[in-house]
């Protein structure tokens, strides 16, 4: 692996090193619409509104969720180009080559 890219999946790891910003992202995927606005997650996890909107902001900054503003409100998605990289790394080599030729 190449420095940059571990300097980035360094801070990918990082921003999902925080039990809320997973909940955060597990919400947002079982979402119906498959996204959601923070109004939408603050009562779930359990935090207030500024809290919410930082960990999002963070996950974005990240590259794991994406950002579109309608009217007043924000509404976040997944990025599953983010997510499937983040899964293949955490997959172990011979699950990957078994998953692969399925």
């Amino acid at each position: 692996m190449k420095r940059a890219d571990a300097e980035r999946l360094a801070g990918v790891l990082k921003a999902v090193a925080d039990p809320a910003r997973l909940r955060l992202l597990s919400l947002i995927q079982a979402a119906p619409e498959g996204e959601a606005s923070v109004s939408d997650l603050t009562a779930p996890v359990g935090l207030s509104q500024p809290t919410v909107s930082h960990h999002l902001r963070i996950l974005t900054e990240a590259g794991l969720l994406e950002r579109e503003k309608r009217e007043v409100w924000a509404y976040y998605r997944l990025v599953p180009s983010a997510i499937a990289a983040l899964a293949e790394l955490l997959t172990p080599p011979r699950k990957r080559a078994t998953r692969k030729t399925r």
